[in-house]
């Protein structure tokens, strides 16, 4: 009976080990499980989109004469106001929807033209005077 006694007494140790240690391990605003609010993750993306490095949605830039608007894979152009000139990446142009064709660096981009950056590898577009775009996906203004 001693010896039933102390083997459920051992199985019921290493149980409550497992359990806590389980516990332990998935314990919300641990380590391993932080907690996180909403206002942070907003505060997250806000910053992220005020920085002009990404936007799910299109977000009205204004770009200096002589800066670039350099696309990442996907980015979506479109020129409102101002002019400015593609860029390539040496091979492939920028693509323009709109006109169905490449434009290559030097190439005049259309008013209200959409333009679609296929890679990340240094396509965009290069202000010639002050101008305003609407750009949806991520960029970098150099």
């Amino acid at each position: 009976m001693k010896r039933i006694a102390a083997g459920l007494v051992i199985v019921f140790s290493v149980f409550a080990v497992t359990v806590a240690a389980a516990a332990a391990a998935d314990t919300p605003g641990s380590e391993s499980d932080p907690v996180v609010t909403k206002s942070y993750v907003d505060s997250q993306i806000a910053q992220l989109h005020s920085s002009g490095t990404v936007s799910d949605t299109y977000t009205v830039v204004k770009v200096n004469a002589g800066q670039k608007v350099i696309g990442k894979g996907g980015t979506e152009i479109i020129l409102r106001s101002g002019e400015a000139t593609a860029i390539d990446n040496g091979a492939n142009g920028v693509s323009d929807i709109t006109a169905g064709q490449d434009l290559m660096t030097g190439q005049r981009v259309g008013m209200n033209h959409l333009l679609l950056v296929p890679k990340e590898d240094g396509r965009g577009i290069q202000a010639i005077t002050e101008l305003y775009v609407m750009i949806r996906g991520s960029y970098s203004i150099q």
